[in-house]
């Protein structure tokens, strides 16, 4: 594989940090999901690629964790841009729907039930639709090799490039940082969503195993009592990893108790209202407390740090106000380090 020539970049080239790798040459290869017909009203995630993509030509990209792993190559695959385009017609039949559950459920303007039935058919067999494309995409790269990162869109495009990822490593570790626990079942009527993605990750991917969330301050006693219940899921959530702070651990030893939870192989799931508000102002998910930006990308290295391996990841949930946010500028940097991780990874045993 030859290496990535930064001499060559362009910061008009269109591609992720401006790199000039062709995908067919990179070790890592980023896909695009630009979606979010079902996520919260207020929500631009599905913009999100193209402006990480445009902060990111503007970045330095020394990074001390990573100094030289971008010389393998991170390349960006072409963007179907059919996906925000459906998703951008769904949004007036969600928010529709949504509007009619509010009113419990009766008819609205006189429109019938079946009118209401074929919508939410429509947009559950669109969600399936984007799904089997985002796994279409990932399982390509990774059978060429690739590590494959995601990109959203909203968190329920996790689910396709998490099946094609599981696909190739039996027992999967998946590492949910998020500030929610996204297992509410057909959340508001929809059969795929971004409320609901873990849950339906957890009860239809085959070599699925081990799942941790980390981040995690807004969720339902329905959803607390699932996981407390379950052989395969740990939380540690933003309470009970601040209690173990104010009670005597470094933020090393959080980590490390967090990592110590996952297989060798590993997926990151990393939903941007995991951080504090303050990385993420304009999310309509962001929550009170959260993490900071330097102690996720610690959490991050110490999954490479611990020997184990990435298998593939995802940045979700960025939405980036017109002309720009500082959205957008960290989420490009949080992407950036994610790369840089996970390429260090591969040089663990594990496999």
């Amino acid at each position: 594989m030859s290496e990535c020539n930064i001499e060559a970049a362009d910061p008009d080239n269109g591609t992720y940090f401006g790199m000039p790798c062709r995908p067919e040459s990179a070790a890592l290869v980023l896909v695009s999901a630009p979606w979010d017909a079902t996520a919260p009203e207020g929500s631009s995630s599905s913009y999100a690629p193209d402006a990480m993509i445009e902060e990111s030509m503007r970045m330095d990209l020394y990074d001390p964790l990573s100094p030289d792993e971008w010389r393998k190559g991170i390349a960006t695959a072409d963007i179907d841009y059919t996906i925000q385009e459906i998703s951008q017609n769904l949004r007036q039949d969600v928010e529709r729907l949504r509007a009619r559950e509010e009113k419990g459920g009766g008819l609205m303007g006189g429109l019938t039930e079946d009118y209401y039935a074929r919508k939410q058919r429509r947009i559950d067999e669109e969600c399936r639709t984007m799904n089997d494309n985002i796994r279409s995409q990932v399982r390509g790269w990774i059978e060429k090799g690739k590590i494959a990162g995601l990109v959203g869109g909203d968190q329920s495009t996790v689910y396709g490039a998490l099946r094609a990822t599981a696909e190739r490593a039996n027992g999967l570790g998946l590492l949910h940082i998020d500030a929610r626990c996204r297992m509410k079942s057909r959340h508001e009527g929809f059969e795929h969503s971004c409320a609901s993605v873990i849950g339906d990750a957890a009860e239809t991917i085959e070599g699925l195993g081990t799942i941790v969330h980390v981040g995690v301050r807004d969720f339902s006693a329905t959803e607390h009592r699932m996981i407390r219940e379950s052989e395969r899921m740990t939380m540690f959530g933003c309470g009970s990893m601040a209690q173990m702070s104010f009670e005597g651990s470094t933020w090393q030893q959080v980590c490390d108790a967090v990592v110590a939870e996952l297989p060798d192989a590993v997926y990151v799931d990393l939903d941007i209202s995991a951080l504090s508000p303050d990385n993420c102002p304009h999310s309509p998910e962001a929550e009170a407390g959260g993490l900071g930006f330097s102690q996720t990308v610690y959490l991050l290295d110490r999954i490479a740090t611990s020997g184990r391996r990435i298998a593939g990841f995802a940045l979700t949930g960025v939405s980036p106000a017109s002309g720009g946010s500082i959205d957008a500028k960290i989420g490009a940097r949080l992407l950036y380090r994610m790369c840089g991780i996970a390429l260090r990874s591969q040089n663990n045993d594990t496999k």
